[in-house]
């Protein structure tokens, strides 16, 4: 008789080692490694493939594409992140903190999805008078979805095949657990099992599955990192708990690109759409105000602004302080070294804080010059003319450089009524300015502190 096999799984990146160490050898992450005892399958549990069954080879030629066959979700922002809409036998993880507003998103959607097609929602953490509830709340009630409480696999298989429903529903992969397999549910190995189970189900009888996972307390999916290799498309729902808006990212989209972002708002109805995040992200910003100043970046195809905001006040200890929220930390600190060495300020006896609001994360090099000009603001304390907006990227040298889209930016900000725009000289861009719009074009540092103070 076989006996039971030790193995040790990083729950970060799902990798496999004999032993337990301290730092997993794959990923590199610490304390990581967990054990899991794997028994063996029953005698007889394993079949071979039934005769004239097995898949053969095909030459790529000769497979028929067809194209993607998508469908609106209802909501044109979740459509935008999908990449224009839902893919047929895709599956879809959706991602995000605690009450974030995961299983409230695919609930409404339920909505526009039962227009001619049988939806199936399982929930392993609600009971169906909970689910009930919910959607009366959010004022779901469509004839033709169903609701299961259930989170053993197999049970959930039966109401599949029994079901046939074209749009699966599963909240959430931690709760699932395959009786074959004795780990207790949300371990590495449940949830390699039933996401690979699900994925089968959804390429074999194209079935789209929208799949719910938790994350941990570093932001990422609980569970391997494997899981999201195995996935089709990867979202990750965030927002300020103390903030009603939410924003929607794709990590990982095959269908589609992962620059797009959906923004909702969180209201006693449900979430609804934000069509215009830029308007959103400037409410109530300060006028005659030192140390803000207005961004433009790409998410995606979409011009999205953005309000930055510095302070610098004088240091009281031997090293300057340095905070950033929104933006990236490293970045910060060389752009403080770039102004210090090439726009002559002594920021070495400065702290300097910096952040986005919104809770908006700038990852565009071209917001580089919106906080250089922030800083400055802060540190002359003088303000910044309210209906300026500044778009460029930072050399080490000082010099501000071209970012593309520049027609874009310049008309997502005359439309919100910005007057001003200060651009790279160097851009090769043809730029057609929007009508009653001044631009002002800048060689470096020195230049843009000095026009736009």
């Amino acid at each position: 008789m076989a006996k039971a096999k030790t193995v040790f799984y990083c729950t970060n990146c799902g990798n496999e080692t004999p032993r337990w160490q301290g730092k997993c050898p794959a990923c590199g992450a610490w304390n990581t490694i967990e054990e899991h005892i794997e028994k063996p399958a029953a005698a007889g549990r394993a079949k071979a493939a039934p005769v004239g069954q097995s898949r053969k080879p095909q030459k790529i030629t000769e497979v028929t594409s067809g194209g993607e066959l998508r469908f609106s979700t209802g909501m044109r922002e979740l459509d935008r992140v999908l990449g224009g809409g839902a893919v047929l036998g895709s599956l879809v993880l959706v991602g995000g903190a605690p009450g974030i507003g995961k299983s409230t998103l695919l609930l409404q959607i339920c909505s526009s999805l039962c227009a001619g097609r049988k939806v199936l929602y399982i929930s392993g953490e609600e009971s169906e008078r909970q689910l009930k509830l919910r959607a009366e709340r959010l004022g779901v009630v469509p004839d033709s979805l169903y609701i299961l409480s259930e989170t053993r696999l197999s049970d959930i298989m039966d109401a599949v095949n029994q079901l046939e429903p074209d749009i699966l529903i599963v909240d959430s992969i931690q709760t699932l657990y395959n009786e074959e397999n004795d780990s207790a549910p949300g371990s590495v190995s449940q949830v390699k099992d039933c996401t690979m189970t699900l994925m089968q189900l959804s390429k074999s009888q194209g079935i789209t599955v929208f799949v719910v996972g938790h994350i941990n307390k570093d932001g990422n999916i609980a569970g391997p990192k494997v899981l999201e290799h195995m996935v089709d498309c990867v979202l990750y729902f965030e927002g300020d708990p103390n903030s009603t808006y939410r924003l929607l990212r794709a990590a990982k989209n095959r269908f589609g690109s992962t620059n797009e972002i959906g923004v909702f708002e969180m209201q006693d109805s449900g979430l609804t759409e934000v069509p215009n995040p830029s308007q959103m992200l400037l409410e109530g910003r300060p006028e005659g105000a030192s140390g803000t100043c207005v961004a433009c970046v790409m998410e995606g195809t979409r011009p999205v602004l953005a309000e930055v905001q510095a302070l610098v006040t004088k240091t009281t200890f031997n090293v300057p302080r340095r905070a950033s929220d929104g933006f990236d930390y490293n970045r910060a600190v060389l752009l403080l070294a770039v102004m210090e060495k090439r726009a002559g300020m002594k920021l070495n006896l400065f702290d300097a804080y910096l952040n986005v609001i919104g809770g908006l994360r700038l990852d565009e090099p071209g917001a580089d010059l919106p906080v250089v000009l922030a800083v400055a603001s802060s540190y002359r304390d003088q303000a910044i003319a309210d209906d300026l907006i500044a778009i460029g990227e930072v050399g080490m040298t000082g010099e501000i450089r071209s970012v593309s889209h520049l027609n874009q930016r310049l008309g997502e900000a005359a439309r919100l009524g910005f007057r001003k725009c200060m651009i790279p000289r160097s851009s090769s861009e043809k730029i057609e300015i929007p009508d009653g719009m001044t631009v002002y074009r800048v060689r470096n540092v020195r230049e843009a502190i000095e026009t736009a103070l």
